[in-house]
């Protein structure tokens, strides 16, 4: 009678936090997750990047000031995060308007993109720093 339109009950699960972290994501969908927090990084420091600006070019005294506060190499690795977040996005940003226009929208091309994205903000970055700590 009734036991024959009986279905069993679905059973929804929390996933642990370790699994979630275990799952390998595939290098387009790392560049991708990277662009947003790189985003948001870039925003959330807007403030005081336009302060500090805006500082440097007040008087010569306040560049001096922001110019020594400049030199603790704390600031430089952290300037050194903000640049690296910066050339990730401008070259993930070049990224998806080639997509938009349907270029590199194969999977491969994807891949061969997405890994052009990561290795070309790190030689940027690389670059940046070394000049910044005085290398070259």
């Amino acid at each position: 009678m009734a036991l024959a339109n009986h279905q069993k009950k679905r059973v929804y699960r929390n996933i642990a936090f370790t699994q979630i972290l275990a799952y390998r994501l595939p290098m387009p969908g790392i560049v991708s997750i990277l662009h947003r927090i790189s985003g948001v990084l870039l925003f959330l420091t807007l403030p005081l990047s336009l302060y500090l600006f805006g500082q440097s070019l007040a008087s010569e005294p306040s560049f001096d000031s922001i110019k020594a506060w400049g030199s603790c190499a704390i600031v430089k690795l952290i300037g050194i995060g903000l640049v690296w977040a910066y050339l990730f996005h401008f070259c993930a940003g070049l990224r998806h308007l080639c997509m938009d226009v349907h270029l590199g929208v194969t999977l491969r091309a994807s891949r061969l993109s997405a890994a052009g994205v990561l290795i070309l903000s790190g030689l940027l970055t690389l670059g940046i720093a070394l000049k910044l700590f005085g290398v070259f």
